[in-house]
């Protein structure tokens, strides 16, 4: 039973929660982190039993939804044993993964048996040579077969490809046309500045010039309808099998319905991707802070949440977003 509801000030109820359970990561994509980055150290992360307590508090408060980030999720060690734990003390509560899918495969059945709903894959390139280039690891074959056996599960699989100014917005048919035969999401990005100071973020390929390419291609196409609290704006070319979307992740036109809250690896919660930690979780637990002080801090935390990803960045104590997205969780 639902104690609680989490409504900010703006009368938005937060049912979702973004888990990242590691900075780590075994790629190197160029928008998000550098070649040479210091992750956090281990003792530093939350534990999973941290986490599994976490969890509980915030389902008291009303959160229905997880999604598991990271980093790398698979990276962290026990992952598995993990979520294997959690699905059988949180029977009710609705699961998500996104990876980048290196490590993913031959996880597929083991995603579907414990009740996982959908899987977000990273692949922003269909061409190797590419993806070596942004990631700086040659692992797209791997990628590609984790997308394969993911489908094969059933499980829902939408495809997260962030567009890079000048470097692969070149592709936006050829990943649309991904969903001509197959049952899957394909969703585009705008580029966001958090790439751990490795490059000044520019102005990226924003969602109405993504849009614009495609009607070039396609002529007109159906707007679907999108669920409530729907990061993206989707859509479909006709007779498709799959589904198209754009997350206006800079533009920040998706404000106004936010129901996320996230938990950074070292355990910060955040309102918003653009703010800089609201309050650390991690450090109340470990001075021995009560559930239901834990439950009010996040009531509190809730409540001074922003209108928007604009207003949060002008907030900020530094002048500019521009940490590591895996230090955040995407």
């Amino acid at each position: 039973m639902i104690l609680t509801k989490l409504i900010d000030r703006h009368g938005r109820i937060h049912d979702y929660l973004r888990i990242a359970v590691t900075d780590r990561c075994n790629l190197r994509c160029r928008y998000c982190m550098p070649e040479k980055v210091n992750f956090v150290d281990r003792r530093s992360l939350l534990s999973f039993e941290e986490i599994i307590r976490a969890i509980a508090i915030f389902r008291d408060l009303g959160i229905r939804k997880l999604r598991f980030t990271g980093g790398e999720p698979f990276m962290r060690r026990d992952f598995e044993l993990f979520l294997s734990d959690l699905r059988q003390k949180f029977p009710d509560l609705e699961l998500h993964i996104t990876t980048n899918g290196t490590l993913l495969n031959g996880r597929a059945d083991f995603l579907k048996n414990i009740g996982v709903h959908s899987v977000n894959l990273s692949l922003d390139t269909l061409r190797k040579d590419r993806f070596l280039e942004l990631t700086r690891r040659d692992a797209f074959d791997k990628v590609l077969e984790a997308a394969n056996e993911i489908m094969e599960t059933g499980l829902i699989l939408k495809i997260n490809a962030v567009l890079m100014k000048g470097f692969n917005e070149d592709e936006l048919v050829d990943l649309v046309e991904w969903t001509k035969d197959k049952d899957l999401s394909v969703r585009f990005i705008e580029e966001m500045p958090f790439n751990g100071g490795d490059h000044v973020h520019r102005a990226p390929v924003d969602y109405e010039q993504i849009l614009d390419q495609l009607r070039g291609h396609y002529g007109d196409f159906l707007t679907l309808t999108n669920p409530a609290n729907s990061t993206s704006y989707n859509y479909r070319i006709p007779g498709y099998k799959g589904t198209f979307g754009v997350i206006p992740a800079w533009s920040r036109t998706i404000c106004s319905s936010c129901n996320r809250l996230r938990l950074t690896p070292q355990g910060k919660i955040k309102n918003c991707l653009y703010d800089q930690g609201v309050f650390d979780l991690k450090a109340l637990m470990r001075n021995g802070a009560t559930d239901e002080q834990m439950k009010w801090s996040i009531e509190q935390a809730v409540k001074s949440k922003k209108k928007n990803g604009f207003e949060t960045e002008k907030s900020r104590f530094s002048a500019e977003a521009y940490e590591s997205m895996a230090k955040i969780g995407g």
